[in-house]
C-alpha cells in the first residue's frame, strides 16, 4: 500500500469532472420536479445523450457539436415521457421506468458501431495567469468547458428559481396545480417545458461521461449514475446549491475509492467499489425524515377538467 502516491491536487480536480455528469441530470431533474413531475427515465435520457453525443462527435470531429446533438436527444426521448404523462395522463413512476428501459436498450442497437472507438478529445481551457497559479490553478482553471457550464447552469437555476417570475409560476404549479390553473397559468405547457429541460440536461450529463469523463462507448456506461441524480435531488432537498454540494460528495467518494485501489489498499475492491452508493443510501436515510422541502404536488397528475 503507497498512499503517498495519491496527489491531493489531482484528486481534487478529478473529483469536479466526476461530479460533472451528476450535475448536468440532478440539476434538470430538480427542475422537473419543482414543477410537480417525477421522471424516473433519468438513466435513459442520460444513455441516449451519451451515445447520440459520441456519435455525433465521431461522426463530425466536434465535441461541442456531440453535446448540442445529447441535449437534443435527452430532449426529445423526454417528450415522450411528456406526452404519456401531461396527456395520456399515465402513470409517472411507471411511465419514467419504462423510459429509463427504453432508453438502455435503443442506446446498447445505436452503440453497436462505435466500441473501440476513440472520440475527439475536447480541449481544456487555458486561462492566461489563472492556469498557471499554485495547487488553485490546476484544481479549478484547468478544466474542459462543459464543466464550467454546469456550474453556470447550477448558478442560473438557483437565480432563476429564488427570484423571477418564471420561477415563482414554476413554484406555484409544483405545489398546486390547480391553484395555479385557476389563476391562468398553463400547467401542461410549463410541466412539458420543465420536462424538456431536464432532458436535455440528462443528455449532457450522458455526454460528459462518453465524450469526457470516460472517452468512449460502452453500452450501460451511465452504471446508475442517473439513479444517483435522482436520489441526489432528495439529498439537496430541491435546493440548487445543495446539489452542487451532493454531487461533489458522491464525485469525491468515486475518486478516492479509485484511488485507494490503485494504492493497493487492503480492502476488498468490491467494497471500494460500492462505497458511493452505500454513502448516498446513508445519507438519504438520515435525510429523510425531511419532507418539508417537497413540492406538494409532486407525482400527481393534472387534468383541467377535474
Amino acid at each position: 500500500m503507497d498512499l503517498s502516491a495519491i496527489n491531493p491536487v489531482l484528486l481534487i480536480a478529478s473529483l469536479m469532472v466526476a461530479a460533472t455528469p451528476l450535475l448536468f441530470a440532478a440539476i434538470g431533474e430538480l427542475v422537473v420536479e419543482k414543477s410537480g413531475v417525477l421522471n424516473l427515465g433519468v438513466e435513459g435520457m442520460m444513455i441516449i445523450g451519451a451515445v447520440a453525443g459520441f456519435a455525433t462527435a465521431v461522426e463530425t470531429g466536434s465535441p461541442l457539436l456531440g453535446f448540442v446533438a445529447a441535449a437534443g436527444a435527452g430532449a426529445t426521448l423526454s417528450v415522450l415521457f411528456a406526452i404519456l404523462t401531461q396527456y395520456a395522463q399515465a402513470n409517472q413512476v411507471a411511465s419514467g421506468l419504462s423510459l429509463t428501459l427504453f432508453g438502455l436498450g435503443m442506446s446498447a442497437l445505436l452503440g453497436q458501431s462505435y466500441v473501440g472507438v476513440k472520440p475527439p478529445q475536447m480541449e481544456k481551457l487555458d486561462i492566461p495567469v489563472l492556469s498557471d497559479l499554485p495547487v488553485v490553478g490546476p484544481i479549478l482553471f484547468g478544466h474542459d468547458l462543459m464543466l464550467y457550464v454546469a456550474l453556470v447552469l447550477i448558478a442560473a437555476v438557483w437565480a432563476v428559481i429564488k427570484f423571477s417570475r418564471i420561477g415563482l409560476v414554476l413554484r406555484a404549479v409544483g405545489e398546486n396545480h390547480d391553484a395555479a390553473h385557476a389563476l391562468g397559468y398553463k400547467v401542461v405547457r410549463i410541466r412539458i417545458m420543465a420536462i424538456l429541460f431536464g432532458g436535455a440536461c440528462a443528455g449532457l450529463g450522458g455526454a460528459y461521461i462518453s465524450l469526457i469523463r470516460v472517452p468512449q462507448w460502452t453500452e450501460g456506461m451511465t452504471a446508475g449514475i442517473g439513479w444517483i441524480a435522482l436520489a441526489l435531488v432528495v439529498f439537496a432537498s430541491w435546493k440548487p446549491w445543495r446539489v452542487l454540494l451532493g454531487a461533489y460528495l458522491f464525485g469525491g467518494v468515486t475518486v478516492v475509492q479509485l484511488n485507494l485501489q490503485a494504492a493497493g489498499v487492503a480492502i476488498p475492491v468490491e467494497y471500494l467499489a460500492m462505497s458511493p452508493y452505500l454513502i448516498t443510501i446513508l445519507v438519504l436515510v438520515i435525510l429523510s425524515a425531511d419532507k418539508s422541502s417537497a413540492p406538494a404536488a409532486l407525482g400527481r397528475n393534472f387534468h383541467a377538467a377535474r
